[in-house]
Protein backbone atom coordinates (compact mmCIF):
# COMPACT_ATOMS: atom_id res chain seq x y z
CA UNK A 1 0.00 0.00 0.00
CA UNK A 2 1.65 3.40 -0.93
CA UNK A 3 0.25 5.32 2.18
CA UNK A 4 2.35 2.62 4.60
CA UNK A 5 5.20 2.93 2.04
CA UNK A 6 5.45 6.56 2.46
CA UNK A 7 4.68 6.35 6.23
CA UNK A 8 6.70 8.13 8.56
CA UNK A 9 6.34 7.51 12.55
CA UNK A 10 5.14 11.43 14.22
CA UNK A 11 7.13 12.82 16.45
CA UNK A 12 7.10 12.11 20.53
CA UNK A 13 4.12 13.44 22.06
CA UNK A 14 4.89 16.52 24.71
CA UNK A 15 4.20 14.33 27.36
CA UNK A 16 7.00 12.12 25.43
CA UNK A 17 9.53 14.85 25.54
CA UNK A 18 9.08 15.47 29.27
CA UNK A 19 9.54 11.74 30.09
CA UNK A 20 12.67 12.30 27.76
CA UNK A 21 13.59 15.32 30.02
CA UNK A 22 13.60 13.01 33.10
CA UNK A 23 15.24 10.53 31.72
CA UNK A 24 17.79 12.05 30.42
CA UNK A 25 18.53 13.81 34.01
CA UNK A 26 18.30 11.08 35.49
CA UNK A 27 21.04 9.53 33.06
CA UNK A 28 23.19 12.30 33.93
CA UNK A 29 22.50 12.39 37.48
CA UNK A 30 23.51 9.18 37.38
CA UNK A 31 27.29 9.17 35.41
CA UNK A 32 28.36 11.99 37.57
CA UNK A 33 27.31 10.02 40.94
CA UNK A 34 29.19 7.04 39.25
CA UNK A 35 32.63 9.04 38.35
CA UNK A 36 32.35 10.02 42.03
CA UNK A 37 32.07 6.67 43.45
CA UNK A 38 34.49 5.13 41.39
CA UNK A 39 36.94 7.74 41.67
CA UNK A 40 36.55 7.96 45.37
CA UNK A 41 36.92 3.54 45.96
CA UNK A 42 39.90 3.50 43.16
CA UNK A 43 38.39 1.19 40.76
CA UNK A 44 38.44 3.62 37.93
CA UNK A 45 38.93 1.31 35.03
CA UNK A 46 41.70 3.42 33.67
CA UNK A 47 43.26 4.51 36.23
CA UNK A 48 42.83 8.12 37.77
CA UNK A 49 45.14 9.97 34.95
CA UNK A 50 42.62 12.37 34.40
CA UNK A 51 41.41 15.44 36.61
CA UNK A 52 37.75 15.16 38.21
CA UNK A 53 36.39 17.70 36.01
CA UNK A 54 37.58 16.38 33.21
CA UNK A 55 35.83 13.16 33.76
CA UNK A 56 32.78 14.82 34.86
CA UNK A 57 32.47 16.90 31.60
CA UNK A 58 32.86 13.53 29.40
CA UNK A 59 30.59 11.49 31.57
CA UNK A 60 27.77 14.48 31.43
CA UNK A 61 28.52 14.95 27.47
CA UNK A 62 27.43 11.38 26.67
CA UNK A 63 24.18 11.06 28.59
CA UNK A 64 23.00 14.26 28.47
CA UNK A 65 21.87 14.19 24.63
CA UNK A 66 19.52 11.24 25.86
CA UNK A 67 17.10 14.56 26.69
CA UNK A 68 16.14 14.37 22.62
CA UNK A 69 16.59 10.60 21.81
CA UNK A 70 13.04 10.63 20.13
CA UNK A 71 12.82 13.72 19.07
CA UNK A 72 16.01 13.87 17.40
CA UNK A 73 17.23 10.53 17.24
CA UNK A 74 19.83 10.86 14.62
CA UNK A 75 22.01 13.71 15.72
CA UNK A 76 21.45 12.03 19.33
CA UNK A 77 23.02 8.80 18.16
CA UNK A 78 26.27 10.68 15.98
CA UNK A 79 27.38 12.85 19.19
CA UNK A 80 26.91 10.08 21.63
CA UNK A 81 28.94 8.01 19.65
CA UNK A 82 31.56 10.88 18.63
CA UNK A 83 31.69 11.62 22.68
CA UNK A 84 32.01 7.78 23.29
CA UNK A 85 34.69 6.88 21.65
CA UNK A 86 36.31 10.82 22.21
CA UNK A 87 36.21 9.57 25.94
CA UNK A 88 37.78 6.18 25.67
CA UNK A 89 40.30 7.60 23.47
CA UNK A 90 41.52 9.85 26.52
CA UNK A 91 40.68 7.30 29.00
CA UNK A 92 38.61 9.25 30.79
CA UNK A 93 34.92 7.72 29.76
CA UNK A 94 32.46 6.48 32.57
CA UNK A 95 31.63 2.80 31.34
CA UNK A 96 28.35 1.70 32.94
CA UNK A 97 26.07 4.43 31.98
CA UNK A 98 28.29 5.40 28.72
CA UNK A 99 27.14 1.88 27.04
CA UNK A 100 23.39 2.20 28.23
CA UNK A 101 23.44 5.69 26.77
CA UNK A 102 24.69 4.23 23.18
CA UNK A 103 22.69 1.65 23.61
CA UNK A 104 19.12 3.92 24.00
CA UNK A 105 20.82 6.17 21.37
CA UNK A 106 21.01 3.25 18.63
CA UNK A 107 17.50 1.99 19.92
CA UNK A 108 15.94 5.29 19.78
CA UNK A 109 17.01 5.40 15.60
CA UNK A 110 15.80 2.32 15.06
CA UNK A 111 12.41 2.98 16.83
CA UNK A 112 11.79 6.72 15.76
CA UNK A 113 14.15 7.68 12.95
CA UNK A 114 11.97 8.93 10.16
CA UNK A 115 14.15 8.51 7.61
CA UNK A 116 14.18 4.70 7.52
CA UNK A 117 17.17 3.98 4.60
CA UNK A 118 18.98 6.42 6.71
CA UNK A 119 18.19 5.01 10.30
CA UNK A 120 19.51 1.84 8.86
CA UNK A 121 23.19 2.83 7.95
CA UNK A 122 23.69 5.45 10.20
CA UNK A 123 23.07 2.61 12.88
CA UNK A 124 25.61 0.06 10.68
CA UNK A 125 28.24 3.33 10.78
CA UNK A 126 28.12 3.47 14.20
CA UNK A 127 28.19 -0.27 14.71
CA UNK A 128 30.87 -0.67 12.65
CA UNK A 129 32.72 2.13 14.11
CA UNK A 130 32.54 0.97 17.80
CA UNK A 131 34.08 -2.33 16.73
CA UNK A 132 36.23 -1.22 14.59
CA UNK A 133 37.25 0.98 17.81
CA UNK A 134 37.69 -2.07 19.64
CA UNK A 135 40.21 -2.98 17.76
CA UNK A 136 41.62 -0.26 17.98
CA UNK A 137 41.59 -0.36 21.69
CA UNK A 138 43.02 -4.35 21.40
CA UNK A 139 46.10 -3.23 19.41
CA UNK A 140 47.04 -0.71 22.06
CA UNK A 141 46.57 -3.25 25.02
CA UNK A 142 48.36 -5.51 23.12
CA UNK A 143 51.70 -3.70 23.17
CA UNK A 144 50.91 -3.85 27.33
CA UNK A 145 50.28 -6.54 28.45
CA UNK A 146 52.41 -8.82 30.02
CA UNK A 147 53.69 -11.72 28.58
CA UNK A 148 51.92 -13.70 31.09
CA UNK A 149 48.40 -11.96 30.63
CA UNK A 150 47.29 -9.03 33.30
CA UNK A 151 47.64 -10.46 37.59
CA UNK A 152 45.36 -12.35 38.28
CA UNK A 153 45.10 -14.37 34.37
CA UNK A 154 44.93 -18.33 34.52
CA UNK A 155 46.45 -18.98 31.69
CA UNK A 156 44.41 -21.51 30.91
CA UNK A 157 43.64 -19.80 27.69
CA UNK A 158 45.92 -17.03 25.60
CA UNK A 159 44.64 -13.92 27.83
CA UNK A 160 44.64 -11.68 25.02
CA UNK A 161 42.78 -13.63 22.76
CA UNK A 162 40.47 -14.76 25.60
CA UNK A 163 39.23 -11.06 25.95
CA UNK A 164 39.07 -10.60 22.45
CA UNK A 165 36.34 -13.05 22.49
CA UNK A 166 34.80 -11.97 25.38
CA UNK A 167 34.33 -8.05 24.29
CA UNK A 168 33.41 -9.28 21.03
CA UNK A 169 30.26 -11.38 22.22
CA UNK A 170 28.98 -8.94 24.30
CA UNK A 171 29.26 -6.17 22.10
CA UNK A 172 27.79 -8.25 19.18
CA UNK A 173 24.64 -8.75 21.74
CA UNK A 174 24.89 -4.92 23.06
CA UNK A 175 24.88 -3.67 19.60
CA UNK A 176 22.48 -6.39 18.18
CA UNK A 177 19.83 -5.96 20.70
CA UNK A 178 19.66 -2.20 20.62
CA UNK A 179 19.18 -2.19 16.66
CA UNK A 180 16.55 -5.68 16.88
CA UNK A 181 14.40 -3.65 19.88
CA UNK A 182 14.82 -0.41 17.75
CA UNK A 183 13.50 -1.96 14.82
CA UNK A 184 10.39 -3.36 16.89
CA UNK A 185 9.83 -0.82 18.11
CA UNK A 186 8.77 1.39 14.66
CA UNK A 187 7.51 -1.95 13.02
CA UNK A 188 4.99 -1.94 16.24
CA UNK A 189 3.90 1.34 15.81
CA UNK A 190 3.47 0.92 11.86
CA UNK A 191 1.23 -2.08 12.29
CA UNK A 192 -0.49 0.00 14.83
CA UNK A 193 -0.99 3.00 12.49
CA UNK A 194 -2.41 0.08 9.92
CA UNK A 195 -4.59 -0.99 11.97
CA UNK A 196 -5.98 2.27 12.74
CA UNK A 197 -6.35 3.32 9.06
CA UNK A 198 -8.23 -0.36 9.17
CA UNK A 199 -10.33 0.90 11.41
CA UNK A 200 -11.22 3.98 9.85
CA UNK A 201 -11.95 2.63 6.22
CA UNK A 202 -14.38 0.00 8.63
CA UNK A 203 -16.00 2.84 9.98
CA UNK A 204 -16.36 4.73 6.75
CA UNK A 205 -17.47 1.63 5.25
CA UNK A 206 -20.14 0.56 8.06
CA UNK A 207 -20.99 4.69 7.50
CA UNK A 208 -21.46 4.01 4.11
CA UNK A 209 -23.60 0.98 4.42
CA UNK A 210 -25.83 2.53 6.78
CA UNK A 211 -26.63 5.44 4.89
CA UNK A 212 -27.53 2.88 2.22
CA UNK A 213 -29.72 1.25 4.19
CA UNK A 214 -31.09 4.30 5.52
CA UNK A 215 -31.68 5.38 1.61
CA UNK A 216 -33.02 2.39 0.64
CA UNK A 217 -35.47 2.35 3.69
CA UNK A 218 -36.72 6.01 2.83
CA UNK A 219 -37.35 4.63 -0.82
CA UNK A 220 -38.85 1.51 0.62
CA UNK A 221 -41.14 3.42 2.37
CA UNK A 222 -41.92 6.47 -0.27
CA UNK A 223 -42.86 3.52 -2.52
CA UNK A 224 -45.22 2.06 -0.34
CA UNK A 225 -46.80 5.15 0.88
CA UNK A 226 -47.51 6.35 -2.41
CA UNK A 227 -48.74 2.94 -3.29
CA UNK A 228 -51.09 2.93 -0.54
CA UNK A 229 -52.28 6.59 -0.26
CA UNK A 230 -52.23 7.27 -3.86
CA UNK A 231 -54.66 3.89 -4.58
CA UNK A 232 -57.19 4.82 -1.68
CA UNK A 233 -57.14 8.48 -2.35
CA UNK A 234 -57.95 7.64 -6.09
CA UNK A 235 -60.82 5.38 -4.94
CA UNK A 236 -62.24 7.74 -2.57
CA UNK A 237 -62.13 10.28 -4.86
CA UNK A 238 -64.29 8.63 -7.36
CA UNK A 239 -66.68 7.43 -4.67
CA UNK A 240 -67.01 11.14 -3.61
CA UNK A 241 -67.58 12.46 -7.29
CA UNK A 242 -70.09 9.56 -7.47
CA UNK A 243 -71.83 10.33 -4.25
CA UNK A 244 -72.12 14.06 -5.06
CA UNK A 245 -73.72 13.64 -8.25
CA UNK A 246 -76.26 10.60 -6.49
CA UNK A 247 -76.70 12.59 -3.74
CA UNK A 248 -80.37 13.87 -5.08
CA UNK A 249 -81.87 11.63 -7.40
CA UNK A 250 -80.15 8.62 -5.35
CA UNK A 251 -79.92 8.86 -1.66
CA UNK A 252 -79.08 4.66 -1.43
CA UNK A 253 -76.39 4.73 -3.63
CA UNK A 254 -74.60 8.10 -2.40
CA UNK A 255 -74.83 6.48 1.11
CA UNK A 256 -73.47 3.72 -0.38
CA UNK A 257 -70.66 5.35 -2.03
CA UNK A 258 -69.72 7.30 1.28
CA UNK A 259 -69.54 4.28 2.93
CA UNK A 260 -67.11 3.36 0.74
CA UNK A 261 -65.48 6.26 1.02
CA UNK A 262 -65.07 5.60 4.85
CA UNK A 263 -63.83 2.31 4.47
CA UNK A 264 -61.19 3.13 2.12
CA UNK A 265 -59.84 5.97 4.54
CA UNK A 266 -59.81 3.67 7.49
CA UNK A 267 -57.89 1.13 5.34
CA UNK A 268 -55.75 3.90 4.12
CA UNK A 269 -54.87 5.05 8.35
CA UNK A 270 -54.37 1.27 9.33
CA UNK A 271 -51.81 0.83 6.16
CA UNK A 272 -50.18 4.14 7.29
CA UNK A 273 -50.37 3.09 11.56
CA UNK A 274 -48.33 -0.38 9.91
CA UNK A 275 -45.69 1.30 8.44
CA UNK A 276 -45.55 4.26 10.93
CA UNK A 277 -45.45 2.03 13.62
CA UNK A 278 -42.42 0.23 12.46
CA UNK A 279 -40.61 3.17 11.80
CA UNK A 280 -40.99 3.68 15.99
CA UNK A 281 -39.39 0.51 16.68
CA UNK A 282 -35.76 1.24 15.58
CA UNK A 283 -34.28 -2.30 15.09
CA UNK A 284 -36.87 -4.39 15.23
CA UNK A 285 -37.63 -5.72 11.40
CA UNK A 286 -40.39 -5.18 9.17
CA UNK A 287 -43.71 -6.36 9.77
CA UNK A 288 -44.23 -8.39 6.64
CA UNK A 289 -47.28 -6.75 4.98
CA UNK A 290 -50.78 -8.27 5.29
CA UNK A 291 -51.06 -8.08 1.53
CA UNK A 292 -50.51 -10.57 -1.02
CA UNK A 293 -51.72 -11.45 -4.49
CA UNK A 294 -54.80 -13.50 -2.73
CA UNK A 295 -55.99 -9.64 -1.91
CA UNK A 296 -56.23 -8.92 -5.89
CA UNK A 297 -59.99 -9.87 -5.86
CA UNK A 298 -60.91 -7.54 -3.32
CA UNK A 299 -58.46 -5.13 -5.03
CA UNK A 300 -60.75 -5.65 -7.68
CA UNK A 301 -64.04 -5.38 -5.86
CA UNK A 302 -63.07 -1.89 -4.56
CA UNK A 303 -62.89 -0.55 -7.73
CA UNK A 304 -66.25 -2.02 -8.82
CA UNK A 305 -67.30 -0.55 -5.64
CA UNK A 306 -65.79 3.09 -7.50
CA UNK A 307 -68.01 2.75 -10.54
CA UNK A 308 -65.76 0.92 -12.86
CA UNK A 309 -66.03 -2.26 -14.38
CA UNK A 310 -63.33 -4.21 -13.18
CA UNK A 311 -62.16 -8.16 -14.04
CA UNK A 312 -60.11 -10.33 -12.24
CA UNK A 313 -58.98 -13.48 -13.38
CA UNK A 314 -56.30 -16.69 -13.25
CA UNK A 315 -54.99 -18.69 -15.42
CA UNK A 316 -52.55 -21.74 -14.53
CA UNK A 317 -52.26 -23.22 -11.27
CA UNK A 318 -51.80 -21.60 -8.37
CA UNK A 319 -47.95 -22.29 -6.41
CA UNK A 320 -47.54 -20.76 -3.30
CA UNK A 321 -45.18 -17.59 -3.44
CA UNK A 322 -42.47 -16.23 -1.79
CA UNK A 323 -44.18 -13.41 0.57
CA UNK A 324 -42.24 -11.05 -1.34
CA UNK A 325 -42.99 -11.65 -4.95
CA UNK A 326 -46.57 -12.22 -3.57
CA UNK A 327 -46.30 -8.70 -2.07
CA UNK A 328 -44.82 -7.38 -5.29
CA UNK A 329 -47.13 -8.44 -7.34
CA UNK A 330 -50.47 -6.82 -5.66
CA UNK A 331 -48.57 -3.35 -5.66
CA UNK A 332 -48.45 -3.83 -9.40
CA UNK A 333 -52.01 -4.62 -9.87
CA UNK A 334 -52.53 -2.01 -7.11
CA UNK A 335 -50.25 1.04 -9.11
CA UNK A 336 -51.48 -0.20 -12.43
CA UNK A 337 -55.28 0.36 -11.01
CA UNK A 338 -54.51 3.86 -9.48
CA UNK A 339 -53.17 5.26 -12.50
CA UNK A 340 -56.09 3.87 -14.24
CA UNK A 341 -58.27 5.64 -11.85
CA UNK A 342 -56.43 8.99 -11.76
CA UNK A 343 -55.05 9.86 -15.11
CA UNK A 344 -56.99 7.77 -17.48
CA UNK A 345 -60.26 8.69 -17.19
CA UNK A 346 -60.73 4.83 -17.87
CA UNK A 347 -64.57 2.75 -17.78
CA UNK A 348 -63.02 -0.86 -17.30
CA UNK A 349 -59.88 -2.17 -15.90
CA UNK A 350 -58.84 -5.81 -16.67
CA UNK A 351 -56.62 -7.88 -14.55
CA UNK A 352 -55.08 -10.98 -14.83
CA UNK A 353 -52.68 -13.20 -13.36
CA UNK A 354 -51.12 -16.39 -15.05
CA UNK A 355 -48.97 -18.64 -13.01
CA UNK A 356 -46.55 -19.76 -16.18
CA UNK A 357 -43.72 -22.60 -15.68
CA UNK A 358 -40.82 -20.36 -14.27
CA UNK A 359 -43.20 -16.62 -14.10
CA UNK A 360 -45.70 -15.17 -12.44
CA UNK A 361 -47.43 -12.92 -14.88
CA UNK A 362 -49.50 -9.76 -13.99
CA UNK A 363 -51.23 -7.90 -16.31
CA UNK A 364 -53.55 -4.91 -16.10
CA UNK A 365 -55.00 -3.58 -19.10
CA UNK A 366 -57.81 -0.18 -18.99
CA UNK A 367 -59.75 1.41 -21.53
CA UNK A 368 -58.59 5.46 -20.94
CA UNK A 369 -56.32 7.52 -22.22
CA UNK A 370 -52.72 5.90 -22.48
CA UNK A 371 -50.46 8.69 -23.28
CA UNK A 372 -52.05 10.52 -20.07
CA UNK A 373 -51.64 7.76 -17.41
CA UNK A 374 -48.02 7.00 -18.74
CA UNK A 375 -47.60 11.16 -18.67
CA UNK A 376 -49.05 11.02 -14.93
CA UNK A 377 -47.79 8.03 -13.27
CA UNK A 378 -43.68 8.63 -13.45
CA UNK A 379 -43.52 7.67 -9.88
CA UNK A 380 -45.25 5.06 -9.78
CA UNK A 381 -43.71 3.46 -12.44
CA UNK A 382 -40.39 4.17 -11.20
CA UNK A 383 -41.51 2.23 -8.29
CA UNK A 384 -43.10 -0.92 -10.13
CA UNK A 385 -39.65 -1.34 -12.32
CA UNK A 386 -37.68 -0.88 -8.99
CA UNK A 387 -39.93 -3.53 -7.65
CA UNK A 388 -39.58 -5.82 -10.22
CA UNK A 389 -36.08 -5.56 -10.86
CA UNK A 390 -35.01 -6.76 -7.15
CA UNK A 391 -36.26 -10.04 -8.29
CA UNK A 392 -35.02 -10.13 -11.68
CA UNK A 393 -37.71 -9.81 -13.55
CA UNK A 394 -39.15 -7.88 -16.32
CA UNK A 395 -42.15 -4.97 -16.77
CA UNK A 396 -43.26 -3.25 -19.76
CA UNK A 397 -46.04 -0.19 -19.47
CA UNK A 398 -47.17 1.61 -22.34
CA UNK A 399 -50.23 2.96 -24.45
CA UNK A 400 -51.74 -0.29 -26.11
CA UNK A 401 -52.54 -0.27 -30.16
CA UNK A 402 -56.18 -0.44 -29.58
CA UNK A 403 -56.36 2.29 -27.05
CA UNK A 404 -56.11 2.53 -23.30
CA UNK A 405 -53.00 1.78 -21.16
CA UNK A 406 -50.75 -1.36 -20.41
CA UNK A 407 -48.59 -2.90 -17.45
CA UNK A 408 -47.49 -6.49 -17.61
CA UNK A 409 -44.69 -7.76 -15.62
CA UNK A 410 -42.96 -11.13 -14.82
CA UNK A 411 -41.81 -12.08 -11.90
CA UNK A 412 -39.08 -15.34 -12.16
CA UNK A 413 -39.74 -18.13 -9.66
CA UNK A 414 -37.39 -20.54 -8.58
CA UNK A 415 -39.53 -23.75 -8.42
CA UNK A 416 -36.95 -25.34 -6.49
CA UNK A 417 -36.94 -22.96 -3.27
CA UNK A 418 -40.32 -21.51 -3.57
CA UNK A 419 -42.28 -21.15 0.40
CA UNK A 420 -45.63 -20.65 1.49
CA UNK A 421 -47.13 -17.23 1.07
CA UNK A 422 -47.84 -15.83 4.11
Amino acid sequence: MAILDEWQRPGPTSRQRRIDLFIGLAAVAGALLNVVLARASGVWVWGIERSAAEQLLWAFAVTFPLIWRRSHPEAVLAVTAVVFIGGQVRSVQEIQFASGAIFAAIYAVGAWGRDRPRARWLRIAVIGAMFAWLAVAFLIAADKMPPGGPPGATGDLPPLLSGIVNQVLINVLVFAFAYWFGETAWLAARREHELTLQADEIGRARASAEERAVLGERVRIARELHDVVAHHVSVMGIQASAARRAMDRHPQAASAALTAVEQGARTAVDELHRMLGALRAPGEPVPPAPVGVEHVADLTARVRDAGLTAEYAVFGDPVPLPASISQTAYRIVQEAVTNALKHANASTVDVRIRYLARELEVDVADDGRGANAAAGSGLGLAGMRERVALHGGTVEAGPRSSGGFRVRARLPLDTSRLVEAQ
